[in-house]
């Protein structure tokens, strides 16, 4: 599809039963503000992440616009999303962080990363759907989103809870609040409200009194909460700090088990938007997932955060009927804005540690548990051997950090070594197990031989506890 979008009726807002289809558009004022609705929505996750990953928050804003560009153009303007910062990637960082890595070595890991991702979706478009199936049964699938997710809590604990337990606390409850208690659009950016309160707070604090964080030995130190000093001498206008990626087979192989995450993320939204929009987008889903891959190198080759495609902003588009692609560019260009703006930067790049601590134990637990919701609604049977053994192995592994060490410069362990064992164990238990076992499989659900690739996974970055699963679009058309 070209850069042109036909005229919606008169303009303007759908009647109820109605939407705008991916190339139409409202009037352009009426495109301006659901663009705008788009940028809140994908916001608070999208500069959130890159904080936790110790990368540039407002590069990473700028990134997801010419992400989301791309994104478009590769798929031809026929699945409407955003591509914002990926959750996938938050445990393979920590533990390239963990061995000594610098923001240069996380970028570099990522951005192979992206290019294995790139090569699967041309594998996908050129063998159709069915091999995802194949080699990422929503049982695998399930169990390393749950791993990457659990295998986070130490640093929510170590790192960020501890800075102040108090304001942590009560991020973590307001978040918890919000969610549940608002409705709509609020309810859909619990996070970024979450966030403003704990610094807010954090502030109010500093005022009376500083925190106090103690180490191993007991030892406190005194700080304070909100370090603004960067923000005075930020400019107002110009380009975000840029990090050049290096390679390092290690770091890269701790990363790459995102990927899994993120074939089956990219499928279930590509699924959900074609149940919206009333189209078969099973054509384009290997275009989706190059394009993902595509952006992911785009981004991380200047030092930006991973993509994806982001399940707030299909939550937007379930909310207001508007698919229009024309959204999503003004979207990707009000991003791109802010992205030139340092002093808002500065001003991202200096949220309290504790506020990270409040928001990323319900964040990573969410991660998690996107992986039990994956098994759940795939009814994988864990009375079947061949999904219980390997898979209780993967997941142990990957959550306790198990190392496998070759020598005394290499190892690989925790979500690397536990994807593996889950994906190559669950096949080999599959070729070694009795014709029954394996025909239970099919039964089940745990094989879900011919259905799409675990839509379970969509939203492994969702940071709206609250919110609809896109993958329920087809049965509810409701809002956050």
């Amino acid at each position: 599809m070209a850069l042109g979008w036909k005229l919606y009726g008169d303009g303007k807002t759908p009647p109820l039963g109605e939407a705008v289809a991916p190339d139409e558009r409202l009037s352009w004022p009426l495109t301006v503000g659901i663009g705008a609705q788009h940028v809140v929505a994908m916001f608070g996750a999208t500069f959130v992440f890159p904080l936790i990953m110790g990368l540039d928050a407002n590069l990473a804003i700028m990134m997801s616009g010419i992400a989301t560009i791309i994104f478009l153009l590769i798929v031809q303007g026929k699945v409407p999303s955003y591509l914002g910062t990926s959750a996938a990637f938050v445990g393979g960082v920590a533990a390239v962080r963990a061995q000594g890595g610098d923001s240069s070595d996380v970028v570099g890991a990522i951005l192979v990363s992206g290019i294995v991702l790139a090569l699967v979706g041309l594998l996908i478009q050129a063998a159709g759907v069915a091999v995802v199936n194949r080699v990422l049964p929503p049982a695998v699938t399930g169990a390393v989103v749950l791993l990457i997710g659990f295998n986070l809590a130490p640093v929510a604990a170590g790192l960020y809870w501890p800075q102040d337990q108090w304001v942590a606390l009560a991020t973590m409850a307001f978040v918890i609040v919000v969610s549940l208690a608002l409705r709509g659009f609020w309810a859909r950016v619990s996070i970024l409200l979450g966030l403003v309160f704990g610094y807010l707070l954090s502030l109010l604090l500093d005022t009376f009194s500083q925190a106090v964080t103690y180490d191993a030995a007991g030892v406190g130190t005194a700080h304070d909460r909100v370090d603004l000093s960067g923000v005075a001498d930020a400019s107002w206008f110009g380009l975000p700090e840029l990090t050049a990626p290096s390679f390092s087979v290690n770091f890269a192989l701790l990363v790459l088990p995102a990927v899994i995450a993120l074939v089956a993320e990219n499928a279930g939204h590509v699924k959900a938007v074609g149940e919206m929009t009333k189209r078969d987008l099973d054509p384009v889903l290997g275009r989706a997932v190059f394009a993902d891959g595509a952006a992911t190198v785009v981004a991380t080759s200047v030092g930006g955060s991973p993509t994806t495609t982001y399940a707030e902003n299909i939550g937007v588009m379930a909310a207001t009927r508007v698919y229009s692609t024309a959204a999503y560019y003004v979207a990707a260009l009000v991003a791109i804005m802010l992205g030139l703006v340092p002093k808002f930067g500065a001003i991202v790049n200096a949220t309290p540690g504790a506020v990270l601590g409040g928001i990323t134990v319900v964040l990573y637990g969410m991660i998690g548990l996107l992986g039990a919701k994956i098994w759940k609604e795939n009814r994988v049977d864990f009375a079947n051997p061949i999904n219980l053994v390997p898979l209780a192995a993967g997941i142990i592994i990957g959550i306790g950090d198990v190392q496998l060490r070759f020598s005394s410069e290499y190892s690989i362990g925790g979500i690397a070594l536990g994807t593996i064992v889950a994906v190559v164990g669950w096949h080999v238990a599959r070729m070694l197990a009795p014709a029954e076992m394996r025909a239970s499989l099919y039964q089940e659900g745990g094989f879900a031989a011919g259905t799409g690739p675990a839509l379970g996974a969509a939203g492994s970055h969702n940071t709206d506890p609250g919110g609809p699963d896109p993958s329920d679009v087809d049965r509810v058309n409701r809002t956050r």
